[in-house]
């Protein structure tokens, strides 16, 4: 029994198939979309690309760019397909085609639905490879001479002023490692030399931040170097005054501006999915209205059309079938093959 079965006759055939070659070329804007989502997600995400542990932050953004080029083939092909749906000469080129057509098209669905899926299930790798790329990208603030890391300040600083942030999870870790370079060091300093000889790995340790850090809303000068200590500083407590110093950390500010950016395009690409799935519902009734009419020289005879031509049980069992013979038929190939080349070998 076919489910669910509906009634055609021409004019709602004809009516079918117009609508169904407006939503695709809509579809074709909705991968213009996808592919403009995805474009603009791996541009912000190369912009800070030396801030990141891995590219695997990149799969998100390639598979909506990946997404978006297939559905603008895929719903051009369908709009032809609805176009010459109207004349049965050239419906019977396509014909042969349309189950496998139709067949791509589910799959491609269920790839699109994953692919918005992942908008929203990325974030926990997303904040690893954030937190390991802004802890590697600190530890090289100070290397201003260095070939391959003397941008690391500068980005660092930029960051931090454009989010509003300060060190990875917050101020306080720049106090754990070394962020001015020893060119701007004087050793000849009994300050700086016992800052070093204190240090296990003879590194110049201090309780303070960039000037990145600073917040310009803070009525109050901006105090960056001995943050902790209240009596260089007057009238000063920094464990109840309100620092001036931004007090989130880059890592939370970043994964907040990504997550969010990931989160609406997953809404998007969803909304987008429910389109193509739409189209590929239309698509089949069309074919199978086609296909079924009773006496194709009368093109004006009513047809039934439906998604499946048995029940839900049987479409499944007769699927497990044919993979089941297209196993068999498999091995009895390469039983074929070994048993051909048994003689050659005696």
């Amino acid at each position: 029994m076919a489910l669910p079965k509906v009634k055609f006759d021409q004019k709602k055939r004809v009516k079918l198939a117009q609508g169904l070659w407006l939503m695709n070329w809509f579809s074709v804007l909705a991968g213009i979309i996808i592919f403009s989502l995805g474009l603009f997600l791996k541009i912000e995400l190369r912009k800070r690309s030396d801030l990141m542990n891995n590219s695997e932050s990149h799969f998100v953004p390639n598979s909506l760019i990946g997404m978006g080029v297939l559905s603008c083939v895929f719903n051009c092909l369908a709009g032809k397909i609805c176009y010459d749906a109207l004349d049965p000469a050239k419906y019977a080129r396509w014909k042969p085609w349309l189950k496998l057509y139709l067949a791509i098209c589910v799959l491609f669905n269920i790839v699109l639905f994953l692919v918005a899926l992942c908008c929203f299930l990325l974030r926990g790798s997303l904040e690893n490879t954030l937190s390991q790329g802004l802890k590697n990208g600190m530890k090289y603030y100070r290397d201003t001479d260095t070939p391959g890391r003397c941008f690391m300040k500068k980005t660092i600083d930029m960051l931090q002023i454009e989010f509003k942030c300060c060190g990875n999870n917050g101020f306080r870790d720049w106090f754990e490692i070394q962020w001015i370079s020893n060119r701007y060091l004087d050793f000849s300093s009994k300050e700086v030399k016992d800052r070093i000889k204190s240090n296990v790995d003879g590194r110049y340790l201090v309780d303070g931040v960039p000037f990145s850090c600073c917040n310009p809303s803070s009525p109050r000068p901006c105090i960056q170097y001995q943050i902790t200590n209240n009596s260089a500083h007057y009238s000063y407590d920094h464990q109840t005054e309100e620092l001036n110093l931004w007090v989130r950390g880059c890592r939370a500010a970043l994964l907040s501006y990504y997550s969010s950016l990931m989160n609406s395009m997953g809404i998007v690409t969803l909304l987008i999915w429910v389109l193509e799935v739409t189209i590929t519902i239309g698509l089949r009734y069309l074919q199978t209205s086609l296909d079924s009419v009773s006496n194709p020289e009368e093109p004006e005879s009513e047809s039934e059309g439906w998604l499946l031509e048995k029940s839900v049980p049987e479409t499944w069992k007769a699927f497990l079938e044919s993979v089941k013979k297209l196993g068999k038929g498999n091995q009895v190939e390469a039983e074929g093959a070994d048993a051909g080349q048994a003689p050659e070998a005696s």
